[in-house]
């Protein structure tokens, strides 16, 4: 399969990239910087330059996605607009645009959050919760198929996260990985692979 990888270049997307490659399949990388092609997922510009300059795929996985991680009470309203900026409305228009040029499925990215929140991740669980919610609507309407994968902190990850995830089990960001595999060779659509 011909796949775009957005979020290449990310600890969760070099992960990705290694077991693609291992399945032979032909990866076109996109990030901010460092990848075949340059996008913004922020920009619906970027997307749509991106697509326009890939052309068709059979599948997308985004592996991209940011979020601020502030106490509630120093939320700001900018700050939520940022974090659904930054991993939900920009996900959402990764399906939206590249439903005319991908033939196969999309995988996008949540997170633990969005089913057991902490301190200080109110935006990410806002933000996980509301990819979940639309692959599953989507599923029903688009012909292609979307998934989401769920995971938890990455045992690579910890040195920066581990004290967020206190009590956490992390896992190898490989597991994760395979879940992006699962979705991308599977059949399923409007599914939420949870991993950890």
């Amino acid at each position: 399969m011909r796949i775009l990888l957005v979020g290449a270049t990310g600890t969760l997307g070099r992960g990705i990239h290694e077991v693609l490659r291992e399945r032979g399949h032909e990866i076109v990388t996109a990030s901010r910087k460092g990848s075949d092609v340059t996008v913004d997922i922020t920009d619906p510009a970027s997307i749509r330059a991106m697509y326009e300059q890939v052309g068709e795929v059979d599948a997308v996985a985004s592996a991209a996605g940011s979020v601020p991680w502030l106490p509630l009470d120093r939320l700001g309203h900018q700050d939520v607009l940022d974090g659904i900026t930054g991993k939900v409305t920009s996900q959402v228009e990764l399906v939206r645009q590249g439903a005319a040029t991908v033939r196969g499925s999309f995988t996008l990215i949540s997170g633990v959050l969005a089913r057991d929140p902490l301190r200080t991740g109110a935006v990410a669980s806002l933000a996980n919760g509301a990819i979940e919610a639309f692959v599953r609507a989507a599923a029903i309407e688009l012909p292609q198929r979307v998934n989401a994968v769920s995971p938890t902190v990455f045992t690579e990850s910890m040195d920066a996260y581990g004290e967020l995830f206190a009590g956490f089990e992390p896992v190898p960001v490989r597991q994760a990985a395979n879940a992006y595999l699962r979705s991308i060779e599977g059949h399923q659509t409007g599914q939420v692979y949870e991993v950890g």
